[in-house]
This record gives structure tokens, sequence and C-alpha cells, in this order.
């Protein structure tokens, strides 16, 4: 094929709408939309953009057959109203796209703590925590382009849902952040598994998560596992859909064993729910 006849070809391409996105991540599935405080904004651009962002973070670029969109991780805090995201054209030129965001009332929790440094910890506490929390968010700022990202994943462990994401927590009477990620009840020994390909970023003994996982999948979508009883995982591993990682327990701050996990995407926490393959809506 001469370079002329290429040139002509996706010139033809551009013309019909359908060359495929070269700055978007190709996608095999979208994951669920929901434009509530806590959950993803699934947003045809309409465009070819290079990049996006969102609240001054960058956000997911994705190609899903042929068309280019822009998965944005909307945060708990966000106010009901019109949102902003900014795209940026190959030749620098900026683009702002609007979306509504509707309110979601999350339900209260209440807890009660028996060790009470795990609600009120004591200046030795806080260095440690500090310095766990400045690790996990350099973790949950990355962006591997390396990855090829999974929308519809599996649940990570067998188990009942035994608290739901969002909802607003108080310890031993106390209010918290609310909950933000997804709990699932199992007995201690249960195999954790990895709910889509990804690496080992960051593994730890967290004095909140226990003992904790976090993977990365690529374009800003990150998971966390928390409060487990092993870590069969080290960090840089490669590890694919369905491979063990570790096994349920009870460590960090909790009132029972289960698993913790949580979905990161463009460094917000969002409903692990809307990235569940058997997902439906009103669940």
């Amino acid at each position: 094929m001469t370079i002329r006849r290429f040139l002509s070809l996706v010139l033809a391409g551009s013309l019909l709408g359908i060359l495929i996105p070269a700055h978007a991540v190709p996608v095999s599935s979208l994951p669920t939309s929901s434009m509530v405080p806590g959950g993803v904004a699934v947003i045809a651009t309409g465009t070819n953009a290079v990049s996006g962002k969102y609240r001054d973070n960058r956000v997911m670029l994705a190609e899903y057959e042929g068309e280019q969109y822009a998965i944005i991780g909307i945060p708990l805090s966000a106010r009901p109203g019109s949102h902003q995201l900014t795209l940026t054209a190959p030749g620098g030129a900026t683009e702002t796209l609007s979306f509504t965001v509707t309110d979601k009332q999350y339900v209260e929790q209440r807890l009660t703590i028996t060790n009470d440094r795990q609600v009120n910890p004591n200046n030795e506490d806080m260095v440690r925590i500090n310095r766990e929390t400045a690790e996990m968010n350099t973790a949950f700022a990355s962006w591997d382009e390396s990855l090829e990202p999974v929308m519809q994943m599996l649940v990570p462990t067998e188990g009942p849902r035994s608290s739901s994401f969002g909802l607003r927590r108080f310890f031993n009477d106390q209010p918290r952040a609310p909950h933000s990620g997804m709990d699932i009840a199992a007995p201690e020994g249960t195999p954790i598994y990895a709910p889509a390909p990804g690496i080992i970023k960051a593994t730890g003994d967290y004095f909140f998560n226990g003992n904790t996982i976090i993977i990365d999948h690529g374009h800003g979508l990150i998971t966390l596992y928390c409060h487990m009883n092993t870590i069969d995982v080290e960090v840089g591993a490669r590890v694919e859909a369905g491979e063990q990682i570790g096994k349920v327990g009870q460590t960090g701050r909790v009132t029972g064993p289960h698993l913790h996990w949580s979905i990161n995407l463009n460094n917000v926490r969002v409903d692990p729910a809307l990235f569940i393959a058997e997902f439906t809506a009103g669940e």
C-alpha cells in the first residue's frame, strides 16, 4: 500500500467518523454510568481528544466500539449540579463538556470499636497513619499506560456484601469519613482473587486497613483490598483475573472478618458495584 493510499484511507475514516481514537485505551466494555456522588460518569466525547481533566485530575479516555468515552470518577463530596470535563485536542485546543450530577442520600452505619485508639489515635499512631496515608496516596495517583483496564470485574471473594459503599459512618457515636468501598463478609482464610489483570502497586500492614494490597489496572483505575489475613503477592508482580492474591482476615480496624474492596478512578473512590460484571440497576 502506498503512503498516498494509506493517507486517503485515514482521511476517509475521519470524515466518516469511524477512525479509532488514537489517544484512547481500547476496552471491551464500559462500567455502569451513574452520575451521583461516588458514581461514574461515562461520557461520549464526540472527538479524538489526547487528554481529559476533571477537578484537576486526569481522567481515562477509552475507545469502545470505535467511539471515544471519558470514564470519570465522581467523589462522594461532589455537590449536585453541573460539572465540567475539559478535553484537550491534538493541536492543544481545549473544549469543555458539561454533565449533571444528581443527589444521592446514603444511609448511616453505626459501629462499636472496642480498641479506642482505632477511633481516637494517639500522637504516635498519627505519625504512622500519616506515613501510611502518603504511601497509599502515591499508589492511588499512579497512571500506567502500559496496562489496558478491564471495566467489568470479577467479585474478588465469595460472601455477602455486609455493608455498602457510601455509608455515613459513626464509630462509637463519633462521625467519620463515609465508607469508601464494598465490604464482603467471609470466614477468615477465604481466598481473595484479583478481579482483573494488573500490577501489584503496594502492600503493607496499615493502622486502619490492616494487611493491604493495591493493584494498578492502568489509566488511573486502581483497586484496594484491606483487612487481609495473608498477602500472597509481592510489589511489582503482574496478576491475572482470578489469580489468588491473599486471604480474608480481620486485621486493622474491624468488627469481624471481611474484605474491604475499594475502586479508585482518577484518584477518586467510586462504587465497586458499577464495575461488577453481574451488576444490575437498583442493586
